[in-house]
């Protein structure tokens, strides 16, 4: 079994999908445990390569063995979304992106910016802010929120952007909700108010940076970036996509 860890080990470094997934399967006959989430990512990588190919049909079928193999698998629905966009069908994307509630709803947080688009492009962008303003009703998230604001800040102004932050951040205090709210604050204010304002929003948003990051569940890693696979102990889908502020006060 070892062997077996060795092997995969080299394979993902060298991203040699194909040789990992046949790695997994044969180290899952001898130990008697599931791979099946990792096998899964392994489908998702190769599909990752064909969607940048434009090779559509290959992508959707790695996409269904990663379903196949883990039926839990939101990273195969948010590249189906993606798949489906390519092809310029986004109402197909949008259903694939939805489906993500029914899986696990923090999930929606990364492709909250891609949702608002898709339901753009179709014309229906008043539709899609009353979306994201419902799951972030269920599922507080600071890139839910960020993506909503921008929206509500484009189709009805700063006053409604600033009004559905301050009723966020009273629903869930956080410093970066407050950082936000700074933000939009700064959009509203008069002259003679800016420069004390702005002033303010530096000192919370210096205090922010660390409050800003993904952690591995694994190693306790962060970064300021989401990843499928750790970069520190190279393990699969132990960064929740929430913020750190976010998981502490769930928590």
């Amino acid at each position: 079994q070892q062997g077996f860890k060795f092997l995969l080990e080299i394979y993902e470094q060298e991203k040699d999908w194909n040789k990992a997934i046949e790695t997994s399967r044969k180290m899952d006959s001898v130990s008697g445990q599931s791979s099946a989430k990792d096998i899964a990512n392994f489908y998702c990588e190769l599909a990752a390569i064909e969607i940048t190919h434009s090779r559509w049909d290959q992508a959707r079928d790695h996409l269904s063995e990663a379903l196949n193999v883990n039926r839990k698998c939101a990273r195969a629905n948010i590249l189906l979304g993606d798949t489906e966009m390519g092809q310029g069908r986004p109402q197909a994307a949008i259903e694939y992106w939805k489906s993500l509630e029914s899986q696990n709803p923090a999930y929606i947080a990364l492709v909250a910016e891609k949702l608002l688009a898709a339901h753009r492009s179709i014309g229906r962008e008043d539709e899609g802010l009353q979306l994201l303003r419902g799951y972030l009703a269920n599922n507080p998230s600071l890139d839910l929120l960020n993506v909503i604001f921008q929206g509500e800040l484009d189709n009805r102004g700063a006053d409604h952007a600033y009004r559905l932050v301050r009723d966020e951040l009273a629903r869930n205090p956080t410093l970066l909700g407050l950082d936000k709210l700074l933000e939009a604050q700064l959009l509203e204010a008069p002259a003679e108010r800016r420069h004390e304002l702005q002033l303010i929003k530096n000192l919370v948003h210096q205090h922010t940076r660390s409050l800003a990051l993904y952690r591995c569940e694994s190693c306790g890693f962060k970064a300021r970036q989401f990843y499928w696979h750790c970069p520190a102990c190279n393990r699969w889908e132990t960064y929740p996509p929430r913020r750190t502020e976010e998981r502490e006060l769930a928590g």
